[in-house]
């Protein structure tokens, strides 16, 4: 993996769609961190956490890794590093909004 991109001494934020293993968010993780990034934190629509992911998040130098509901998360993956938001009140609106015949895109600017 190639880091382009200065983040020394900086708090770097790990953007994806999807986390399933999290083998590529813990390997991105480890190469900000050896190019001396202070805090890293990441963030994922979609959080499968599937087989080894929640221990590799747990083992890992992140600090906070924010998904939202939009995959349900059972029980036994749960975990403080990880923080889960709801969509509904965005799928609650842009149905409102399809309802009333108004722009469903506004809610993305």
């Amino acid at each position: 993996m190639y880091l382009i991109g200065d983040v020394k001494n900086k708090d770097v934020v790990v953007i994806d769609d999807m986390i399933d293993t999290a083998g590529t968010l813990i390997q991105a993780v480890e190469a900000v961190k050896r190019e001396g990034a202070r805090r890293v934190l990441a963030c994922a629509v979609h959080g499968v956490l599937s087989g080894p992911a929640l221990k590799r998040i747990e083992e890992s130098p992140l600090e906070e890794v924010i998904i939202t509901n939009s995959v349900p998360l059972t029980p036994g993956k749960v975990s403080p590093k990880v923080h889960v938001l709801s969509v509904a009140p965005l799928l609650a609106e842009a149905i409102r909004r399809i309802h009333d015949e108004e722009s469903v895109s506004t809610l993305f600017v």
